[in-house]
């Protein structure tokens, strides 16, 4: 869903060969793929969920990679600091692709996840932040008030605040970061139908609260319903967004 956002980034900063990435929150690998893919020594590292985290093993095996994969690529599951690599080389990009600007308080997670990972960087290292675009233009928004509400029923949407403007700055300038730089970019969510739309969100793992706190079935109801005006007529679901990336350096 993110692609053209991880092919934007990877493009403006020329990632390849001689490129030493380090992928936070990686999931299930996607953007690790994109870019061994083109050439770059990848390491990965997320702690949110083993079922992620194996597929995105199973993603980086050699036979899925292009003809420029580089063989050292590697997933760690735990914390910034299990991902040092064995060399001792420095990292010469750092990406935290999971998106801001949606729920109070991720901004201050992310800051601790850069606090612990940049030390993993050479100087001047970009950098690249990720959020939300502004709600009237993220229609993928208001169908994640859904999984806010489900996940804390006392609280309901409360925890819920709109994506600001400085926000991925600000995240920047407190983990001691330079910001160098910005851009949008449109990633459109497509669905074939409505079962494919439910399926996809819920594997995101930005479900995962709503269904540990709800009968998942009541979850699903509730997420279909929230989509349903994004369903068109021939049954396929589209839900338009812009994201924002920041790239800033380290020290």
């Amino acid at each position: 869903m993110l692609v053209p956002l991880y092919e934007a980034v990877y493009r403006r900063l020329d990632v390849g060969t001689g490129t030493r990435l380090l992928g936070l929150g990686c999931g299930s690998g996607l953007a690790l793929l994109m870019a061994a893919s083109r050439g770059a020594a990848v390491t990965g590292v997320d702690g949110s969920s083993p079922e992620r985290t194996a597929l995105a093993r199973e993603r980086l095996l050699p036979e899925g990679w292009g003809a420029h994969a580089r063989a050292d690529a590697r997933v760690v599951e735990g914390a910034p600091e299990d991902a040092a690599g064995a060399s001792g080389a420095p990292y010469n990009v750092v990406t935290a692709f999971e998106p801001i600007g949606c729920l109070a308080g991720d901004s201050e997670g992310l800051g601790e996840l850069l606090a612990r990972a940049t030390p993993l960087a050479g100087r001047g290292a970009p950098v690249v932040l990720v959020g939300w675009g502004p709600p009237e233009r993220c229609a993928t928004s208001t169908v994640l008030r859904v999984a806010t509400k489900l996940a804390d029923p006392l609280r309901g949407t409360a925890g819920w605040r709109l994506a600001l403007r400085d926000d991925l700055e600000e995240v920047a300038q407190r983990a001691g970061l330079r910001p160098d730089g910005s851009g949008r970019v449109a990633c459109p969510f497509g669905y074939a139908n409505m079962d494919n739309a439910v399926r996809g969100l819920l594997s995101t793992g930005l479900f995962d609260a709503a269904i540990a706190s709800t009968d998942p079935v009541q979850v699903n109801k509730e997420l279909a319903e929230a989509l349903h005006p994004y369903r068109r007529p021939d049954g396929t679901v589209w839900m338009p967004n812009v994201f924002r990336y920041l790239i800033a350096r380290t020290p």
